[in-house]
């Protein structure tokens, strides 16, 4: 595949017949920033457009961690925007994990670590999710006084409704075990053994031909979206903008940024 290589948050390798991207800022857990989500975008979309076939995509993180959320310094910035510049953000936001679940190819997400947040929009999007036993999982966003918004259509097509409700208005964390129970994870490694876990599925998928994969993508997303999942990007962009915005949006990022009890939460 001719990829452009030069990027500044993120690796990508060609291995024999899969394309492995890396999300390359360990020092802060592969955060997401806006370079990040530019970066991702950009090349799914060119590994959409592609003519060669690689076996798979895999998605992973350096370092300690998968991915752990939005960056601090992006979650300030985007404290202070008006409510136009947030929905063109959340709109970049949505349109990331679009191109990774419209990816022609498998897509494998290896996850490790954390998966805090939009972290969990990047697997959710993915075909199939191998996590270390130890990974930690949380969809945290109420505690901070918004919604898991742009990430919502692809976890919940994943967790169903009440797996949503339950991970979603807790906001608690938890392991791959229940993780894999709610159907976000779909094989749980021990801890060091993401790549022997992904090299089984490796293996499996090349004996499928591969336009005959690319129409079954499409078949399987045919049937499922019987409403146009695009369509939902305007609508979860608006609500975390409109969210971001609000009172209780205001006083849970400050208070995470400030490292503070938010005003909501009473002392007993």
């Amino acid at each position: 595949m001719m990829l452009d290589k030069n990027y500044n948050t993120i690796l990508l390798i060609e291995k024999d017949n899969y394309l492995e991207i890396i999300l390359n800022r360990p020092e802060v857990h592969n955060a997401l920033n806006a370079i990040m989500i530019e970066e991702l975008t950009n090349v799914f979309l060119k590994i959409t457009k592609e003519q060669t076939s690689p076996v798979a995509v895999v998605l992973r993180g350096k370092g300690k961690s998968f991915c752990a959320g939005a960056d601090l310094n992006y979650m300030k910035n985007i404290a202070s925007y008006g409510y136009d510049e947030n929905v063109k953000d959340g709109e970049k936001l949505a349109n990331l994990f679009l191109s990774i679940y419209k990816c022609p190819f498998p897509t494998i997400a290896c996850v490790h670590g954390v998966a805090y947040g939009g972290a969990n929009g990047l697997l959710a999007a993915c075909d199939i999710v191998v996590a270390e036993k130890s990974t930690r999982f949380s969809f945290s966003e109420v505690k901070l006084g918004i919604a898991p918004a742009t990430i919502a259509p692809f976890v919940v097509k994943r967790i169903g409704e009440y797996g949503a409700k339950e991970l979603m208005l807790t906001g608690k964390q938890f392991y791959a075990a229940e993780a894999a129970r709610w159907h976000l994870v779909n094989i749980i490694a021990e801890d060091g053994s993401l790549d022997a876990e992904r090299d089984k599925f490796l293996k499996d998928l090349k004996k499928g031909a591969p336009d005959a994969k690319r129409q079954t993508k499409e078949l399987i997303h045919h049937i499922v979206n019987k409403e146009n999942i695009e369509e939902d990007i305007f609508y979860t962009s608006d609500l975390i903008a409109k969210l971001r915005a609000s009172e209780e949006g205001q006083e849970g990022m400050a208070a995470f940024l400030d490292k503070r009890v938010p005003k909501w939460i009473k002392n007993d």
